[in-house]
């Protein structure tokens, strides 16, 4: 886990929805993780050329470059790879999960998400990632 100078572990959400992605964010900041968030694709490239976090939160259902897409993306460039990449999706099915591990995600959380169940995953994939 590398921590920040403050110690805490530093998430990157990448999730479309301003409600979901506010929430996320409030929820997490208060829960002691520093936050960077975008809403698509691109500005998550963006991010990550200026802070490697700890964790990615990404959405699947982004407007400019798929989640699965991006997250092969990410584990492609050796700067990237190592980071874990949860996905946090609508899709909900078993081909999904598979899809989703086949791309190099970490672990597939179906929404709605349950923000204590959330809570207690965390630290484990900061710790493994």
């Amino acid at each position: 886990m590398s921590e920040r100078s403050d110690g805490r572990p530093h998430i990157l959400l990448v999730e479309d929805n301003a409600t979901i992605r506010d929430a996320f964010c409030l929820l997490l900041t208060e829960s002691g993780y520093e936050m960077s968030c975008a809403s698509c694709g691109e500005e998550a490239l963006q991010s990550l050329r200026e802070t490697v976090p700890d964790l990615i939160l990404m959405d699947l259902g982004l407007p400019d470059i798929p989640g699965l897409e991006l997250t092969r993306r990410l584990k492609e460039d050796e700067a990237t790879r190592d980071i874990p990449v949860v996905a946090i999706t609508g899709r909900a099915q078993e081909a999904d999960e598979r899809a989703c591990r086949a791309a190099g995600c970490a672990a597939h959380i179906a929404k709605p998400v349950n923000s204590r169940d959330l809570l207690e995953m965390i630290p484990a994939f900061i710790e493994n990632g």
